[in-house]
């Protein structure tokens, strides 16, 4: 299955064609359970609002889009511009690798199949650590 995995426009599934866009939702949900429960990820929660409902949006409009789905966020924001929009916070290798945590965690909880969860957990990381904009 995970071998027919391609781009967004190719003949091959894509994540949103394996995940569904209820799963992403799901997905996006238990993220930020994650983040705002579990004292592990407490330093990437500080760089968040206290109500997270904006944040919860946008991730699912992001991650619909980025997986292979409709560009939602695309359509209400423009281009993510995903380094330039996180400039203004402290992201380094601990909270990359929390953000990480966060996301792996929710994957397991949420049931994703672990052969999907692999593949995905690598994609998001390479996200993840390009986000990175201070040493250590």
């Amino acid at each position: 299955m995970l071998d027919k995995i391609g781009e967004p426009g190719s003949s091959k599934a894509t994540f949103f064609d394996l995940l569904g866009v209820e799963k992403i939702r799901e997905l996006v949900e238990r993220f930020y359970g994650v983040m705002d429960t579990d004292p592990r990820a407490s330093g990437i929660r500080a760089m968040h609002p206290a109500d997270l409902t904006s944040a919860r949006e946008k991730l699912f409009m992001f991650l619909t889009g980025w997986t292979g789905g409709p560009q939602l966020y695309i359509e209400r924001y423009g281009h993510p511009r995903l380094r330039m929009r996180h400039m203004p916070f402290a992201i380094d290798e601990s909270a990359r690798d929390q953000w990480m945590y966060c996301m792996i965690k929710a994957m397991n909880d949420i049931g994703v199949d672990e052969a999907v969860m692999v593949k995905l957990g690598e994609a998001l990381w390479g996200v993840a650590d390009f986000m990175r904009n201070r040493e250590g």
